[in-house]
C-alpha cells in the first residue's frame, strides 16, 4: 500500500472516506453525538478506551473535551481509561489485562454515563470486557471501530463502523469521526 506514492495512498484514504459515507448514516453520528452529549451535558461521566493507537487517539479525545476543542466552554467530565500506567500495569500484573478497562468502568462509571470504546478490529477484550461492565452500569456504550464491527457490534448501543480492514485507514477515518463528535458534544455544551 504504502509502496505506490504518497497521492496513491491519500487516494485511497480518500475512498475509504467515501465509503464510510456511503455505509454510515449520518442519524447514527448524530445518535452517538447525542449519547456523549447527554451523559456529559448532565455532569457524568465520558469514559474513553482502546489500545495501541486507539489508546492515543482515546488520549487525544479526552484532551479535547477536557479542555476545548474549538469554543471557550467549561471542562467535560471526559476520561481516558489507558492514562494511568500505574492502574494499567498493577491491574493487568495482578489480574488479568482483559479487565484493566472494566475495572475503571466500575471505579469511575455511573448510570446515564457513556463509554466510548475505540478497536479497528472491534474485537480487543479489554474493550469489550468495558462495554459489558458499562452495560451493567447503566450507561451508553459507543463503538469505533472497523469494517463490520467485530464481536464489539453486538455491545454498542451506537457503532461506528468503517467500511475498511485496514487498520491505518480505519484510524484516519476515526481520527475524522472523533473530531467531528468532540465538535458536536462542544457545540451542544459550550452554551
Amino acid at each position: 500500500m504504502f509502496e505506490e506514492g504518497a497521492h496513491a495512498y491519500l487516494r485511497r484514504s480518500r475512498d475509504v472516506i467515501e465509503a464510510t459515507i456511503a455505509a454510515l448514516p449520518e442519524a447514527a453520528v448524530e445518535a452517538a453525538v447525542e449519547a456523549c452529549a447527554t451523559a456529559l451535558g448532565r455532569g457524568l461521566p465520558l469514559l474513553v478506551c482502546g489500545n495501541g493507537g486507539s489508546a492515543a487517539d482515546a488520549m487525544h479525545i479526552t484532551g479535547e473535551l477536557v479542555g476545548r476543542f474549538l469554543q471557550e466552554r467549561r471542562a467535560l467530565r471526559a476520561i481516558c481509561l489507558a492514562d494511568n500506567p500505574s492502574v494499567l500495569t498493577a491491574w493487568s500484573n495482578d489480574y488479568a489485562f482483559e479487565t484493566v478497562f472494566s475495572r475503571q468502568v466500575e471505579a469511575y462509571g455511573a448510570p446515564g454515563g457513556a463509554v466510548l470504546g475505540i478497536s479497528t478490529s472491534g474485537n480487543s477484550g479489554n474493550v469489550l470486557k468495558a462495554f459489558e461492565a458499562a452495560r451493567g452500569l447503566g450507561m451508553a456504550t459507543v463503538g469505533l471501530t472497523g469494517e463490520g464491527g467485530g464481536k464489539m457490534a453486538a455491545l454498542s448501543d451506537h457503532l461506528l463502523a468503517v467500511p475498511s480492514r485496514s487498520t491505518p485507514l480505519i484510524q484516519q477515518v476515526h481520527i475524522c469521526l472523533y473530531h467531528y463528535l468532540c465538535a458536536r458534544i462542544e457545540a451542544r455544551l459550550a452554551g
